[in-house]
């Protein structure tokens, strides 16, 4: 967790080891795994989760007893998660932190999973560094221990997905939230309306701790709280964590949030240590952003209830019931398909797109024209689409007019629908006539892939070609 001043602490050495909460603090006859709540969701390895943290702990006392992100022991975490990432069968990206970083810092890591609807996307993040006093077991290897295991435990299980799910593992939290905000703020509007949920988990086995979970009233928070509810542990809102981790970042652009945390320096009243055991009056996390935040300032019973919560909770949001293998749902893929509000999502020639005087739209008052000018030109309009990865036949469907001053068989003028850059289909002058046809271009080779798609005309010295485009859609067969 981002602090809000400096905290001095005196480098000690790594000590293996874990603790737990007092025995006041369990709730008696309830587990993960034996509540009603936890049968939609499986149990999460807290074995595993704990082979995780002993990992980044020994890649710290690597590299100088700390992972702060610009330094060794923070590229090292991202390479010891990638790989575990890679092995389970996922496609990671490591985004470069290009501006509003600490010079030197290193990249943000991102992973999804490709099967549900991307227009639906539900994060899970968590911060991967430290700071520079101490090895950051509980801040913040607690939070990405976590959310690894259950990254892993969903390649594994394998269900069948309603909507998408997208882990992140944030850069340069420690310095001012600079990762997860450079993420949020470089996305597309599109791209940022897709995130119906963006859940945080930062210090989720902090020595002395509570139950907190941000927004708690929020609908986002609403499994999160169910399944804390369901252990008896009546948990409260995260008013000491509000504003302190990356799900600020995405608060700031209106994308609903919510997350767990158990409390960093603030003290724990007696109403809270009656309730969840501990020692009143003392820190959450007695070694917050010290060099004693090492294995032994593990809580090992909270954090169970954390990784268990976060599986719930995204079973919650995101996996869907009964067999067959997923949903195809093409709806929405293409933003503004009938270019009636506005230009955005489509880039490149936007001034194409308008109520063009003389000339009807298919559908509604307004489409695209490109080319028409009669002299050496080209026109595009892109836009960056995700086609769902359970649509095994997909199709780029849309609706053209093609008007020309030449003549014969020769293609003169042409217009090109194009997928990253490779052309999937042509049309030219040779076409032209008929009014408004409906053509389409097959993506089904990109099931489960973000791809820029493209239109574009190009048109020679003279005689001019229009080609209108309108009512563009994914659909699927």
């Amino acid at each position: 967790m981002k602090r809000r001043f400096a905290m001095a602490g005196t480098l000690l050495a790594l000590v293996l080891g874990f603790g737990t909460l007092p025995a006041a603090a369990t709730p008696s006859g309830t587990s993960p795994a034996s509540t009603t709540a936890a049968l939609a969701a499986p149990d999460i390895s807290i074995t595993a989760v704990r082979a995780h943290l002993d990992e980044l702990s020994a890649i710290a006392a690597r590299n100088g007893g700390n992972r702060r992100s610009t330094t060794q022991g923070y590229r090292d975490s991202v390479a010891y998660v990638k790989g575990r990432l890679q092995a389970a069968g996922y496609t990671v990206t490591e985004q470069p932190c290009t501006s509003g970083c600490t010079s030197g810092a290193g990249p943000n890591l991102i992973a999804e999973w490709p099967r549900g609807d991307a227009n639906n996307v539900y994060m899970f993040g968590a911060h991967l560094d430290g700071v520079s006093a101490g090895p950051g077991m509980n801040d913040n290897g607690s939070g990405s221990a976590a959310l690894l295991e259950n990254a892993l435990t969903l390649a594994r299980e394998n269900p069948d997905m309603r909507n998408r799910v997208r882990f992140a593992w944030w850069t340069d939290e420690e310095q001012g939230l600079n990762g997860s905000y450079f993420y949020v703020r470089t996305l597309s509007s599109a791209e940022r309306a897709r995130i119906k949920a963006y859940y945080n988990f930062d210090m989720v086995a902090s020595l002395n701790g509570g139950y907190f979970i941000n927004h708690i009233t929020s609908a986002a928070a609403a499994p999160m709280k169910a399944y804390w509810d369901s252990l008896g542990l009546r948990p409260e809102e995260n008013t000491e964590g509000a504003g302190r981790s990356d799900d600020y970042s995405f608060e700031r652009y209106s994308i609903p949030t919510s997350g767990y945390a158990m409390g960093a320096s603030a003290r724990k009243t007696s109403a809270q240590a009656a309730k969840w055991g501990g020692t009143s009056g003392s820190a959450y996390d007695p070694c917050y952003h010290r060099a004693c935040d090492t294995l032994t300032n593990i809580n090992t019973t909270g954090l169970d209830r954390a990784a268990d919560g976060i599986a719930y909770t995204l079973w919650q949001q995101a996996v869907g019931t009964g067999g067959g293998g997923g949903t195809c749902d093409p709806a929405g893929v293409v933003g503004n398909g009938g270019f009636e509000s506005g230009t955005a999502p489509w880039t490149g020639t936007t001034a194409v797109i308008a109520a063009h005087s003389g000339r009807t739209a298919h559908g509604g008052t307004r489409f695209a024209w490109l080319g028409g000018n009669g002299s050496t030109s080209t026109e595009s309009v892109s836009q960056t689409v995700t086609v769902p990865a359970d649509c095994t036949r997909a199709s780029l469907v849309f609706w053209l007019q093609i008007e020309t001053a030449e003549s014969g068989s020769r293609a003169y003028d042409t217009f090109t629908v194009r997928v990253n850059g490779s052309t999937l289909a042509t049309w030219s002058n040779v076409h032209a006539g008929g009014g408004w046809i409906q053509r389409s271009a097959d993506l089904s080779a990109y099931a489960g892939q973000t791809v820029t798609v493209a239109f574009t005309a190009t048109e020679d010295y003279s005689l001019q070609t229009g080609f209108l485009l309108d009512d563009v859609s994914l659909q699927s067969s």
